[in-house]
């Protein structure tokens, strides 16, 4: 029998219910409304916390008196080694160094150039040293291009004109002199027994010399070192021993930086080029000198950011996408949700767009870094930003920061010390193995980073990053970079150092390590393990790491967003202190890679 009393019961719970729908619906449309309006205003709004966190997912290294984090073993050992016979940050730096150049060819290297920063805390002061190579005096402006006006790559990338004037030697004995406290020649121990006694090769070392077997195998100075007689590759396990190479650091550990830039090593690098049709010369060596620099600072939600100046753009631009996405609310957004990365890859395109047109060797034009760092710019640049819908990167132009101003293979390693000492430094070749020449006589391998000047403006580099005028090729200027060895500061004493190798990945990479310890507040193994994305503005390309959520994935697209899936990007080396301990990790990203403390 029909019951009427239950059936208007019934009706009447489905007539509340139908207008608490309704009403939900009306304050989800506020919600929404209110949430939109916070983030073109940079007011936070109140929301639920992401459905997952990954803080405790991953576990750094830890440990009580200092800590050590290198892409490669032996260099971490060798660096530890120091930290506990009473060294500080910046011996071991400059030992892992001088060890990377033997254990590490494809990056670690003399014969290319980088950056260090590091913050003493005798002085408390944070500084940057700049080793970064330099164009030879005879180098032109249209060096690379061919008879029809375009750029000719193989010039460019693999030739002896592609080499610019080392600065590794010069910029690790200058930090060692200035701020270390043990001789060179204990810096160069580690190195100079690994090269001439020999090593076994691993799985990473055996693939990354089969992967430059044609480029390594084209100069037979290089394929005596690297593969055995009649140019079969090494198997792992078999001991690579570099006597030419033993022998050029043994010159540096009895003669200092002048064994390279004015003595025999001199000689030989000058003899190799004047037989090969190379522009550096004995005084483009003599006059080489490394600089100290200012380094750029910024803040992000009260934490102090410190990096690299020009002639690197990763500390500028690392800090000005930090300031544009200071008034979002990433943290309530959530790590790597859809809302969080459109935001960050507006961001991205926005300060690689400047990039392209502000960005070179400050000794040589005016980088208006002033205004590319302030608040003030950062604000007019997120005004930009369609807080729903991808901006076209065509549609997206290098901004004004004047107005606000007042007047791929390359390594990282970090290092902190008991004492309070940070050291993040970045080094490279440019490419995997550089030239993949090798200096005769030497054991030392040429950088092909005249590639990273602009050798026709607006025509791409191997890395996919568009130049302009400012990063023009000069005789003696420094070509524009995107190391990004950074410290973050809080409370006025040193909490986290971290960078990471990658060409144009780098900047995206360490902001990411930055933002997932800031505002995710994830642990520093976590936030070297989370998913990386990264956009450079021209080719407009949102590329994404495997393993971010399907449904993310769509909803960018959505979005507008074109993207492209990858298997891996960069390869973090990082160091925090947190509650008097270290803790480190080692990007799991390439393989070798290794985080000590003791």
């Amino acid at each position: 029998m029909l019951n009427f009393k239950n059936l208007n019961h019934q009706l009447i719970l489905q007539k509340t219910s139908l207008k608490f729908s309704l009403l939900t619906l009306k304050k989800r449309a506020i919600l929404s409304f209110c949430l939109s309006l916070s983030l073109i205003t940079g007011i936070s709004a109140t929301q639920a916390e992401p459905i997952y966190n990954r803080e405790h997912i991953f576990h750094p290294v830890i440990a009580r008196n200092g800590m050590v984090s290198s892409q490669e073993r032996y260099a971490t050992e060798a660096g530890l080694e120091v930290l506990k016979e009473g060294g500080n940050a910046i011996d071991a730096a400059v030992t892992i160094g001088f060890t990377l150049a033997v254990t590490l060819p494809r990056a670690g290297n003399l014969g290319g150039g980088g950056f260090m920063l590091m913050h003493s805390a005798k002085e408390n002061q944070t500084l940057a040293i700049d080793y970064r190579e330099k164009a030879p005096q005879a180098a032109t402006r249209d060096l690379f291009l061919d008879d029809n006006g375009e750029v000719d790559p193989e010039k460019s990338r693999f030739s002896y004109l592609a080499v610019g004037v080392p600065g590794t030697v010069a910029g690790l004995t200058m930090a060692l002199e200035k701020y270390g406290t043990i001789s060179l020649g204990r810096a160069l121990k580690p190195a100079i027994e690994l090269a001439e006694n020999g090593f076994p090769i691993s799985e990473d070392l055996y693939e990354s010399l089969l992967f430059a077997q044609k480029r390594i195998q084209a100069y037979p100075a290089s394929t005596a070192i690297f593969f055995k007689p009649g140019g079969m590759p090494y198997e792992v396990g078999d001991i690579l021993i570099q006597k030419d190479l033993a022998k050029s650091l043994k010159l540096i550990a009895k003669e200092g930086s002048k064994a390279f830039y004015q003595g025999a090593i001199a000689k030989a690098i000058v003899a190799d080029m004047e037989a090969n049709g190379g522009l550096i010369t004995k005084e483009d060596l003599a006059a080489y000198q490394p600089v100290i620099r200012e380094p750029i600072r910024g803040t992000y939600r009260g934490y102090e950011i410190y990096s690299m100046p020009p002639p690197s753009s990763g500390g500028i631009h690392l800090v000005q996408m930090l300031n544009i996405l200071e008034k979002f609310p990433i943290n309530k957004l959530g790590h790597n949700t859809a809302k969080s990365i459109h935001f960050m890859t507006e961001t991205m395109k926005l300060a690689y767009a400047d990039r392209s047109k502000f960005l070179g060797d400050s000794d040589f034009i005016p980088v208006p870094i002033t205004g590319l760092v302030s608040k003030q710019y950062a604000q007019e640049l997120r005004s930009k930003i369609n807080i729903e819908q991808a901006t076209a990167s065509q549609e997206v132009l290098p901004g004004n920061p004047n107005q606000f101003a007042e007047s791929n293979d390359t390594t990282h390693y970090s290092v902190m010390d008991k004492y309070g000492n940070v050291v993040a430094n970045t080094y490279t070749l440019n490419f995997s193995y550089g030239t993949g020449i090798t200096a005769t006589g030497t054991g030392i391998l040429l950088n092909n980073e005249m590639d990273d000047f602009s050798a026709k403006p607006g025509v791409p580099n191997a890395f996919g990053l568009t130049g302009g005028e400012f990063n023009a090729i000069e005789p003696e200027k420094r070509m524009l970079s995107s190391m990004t060895p950074t410290i973050v500061m809080k409370e006025g004493k040193p909490y986290l150092v971290t960078g990471s190798p990658g060409g144009s990945l780098i900047i995206t990479t360490v902001l990411q390590v930055v933002m997932n310890v800031i505002d995710h507040k994830m642990n520093i193994a976590t936030a070297t393990n989370a998913v990386r994305i990264h956009h450079q503005w021209l080719p407009d390309q949102l590329m994404i790491e495997n393993g971010l959520n399907g449904d993310t994935t769509r909803l960018l697209k959505e979005k507008g967003h074109q993207i492209s899936v990858r298997d891996a990007m960069g390869s973090t080396q990082s160091i925090m202190r947190v509650n008097n301990t270290f803790q480190g990790a080692s990007d799991p990203r390439k393989p070798g890679a290794l985080t000590l403390g003791y």
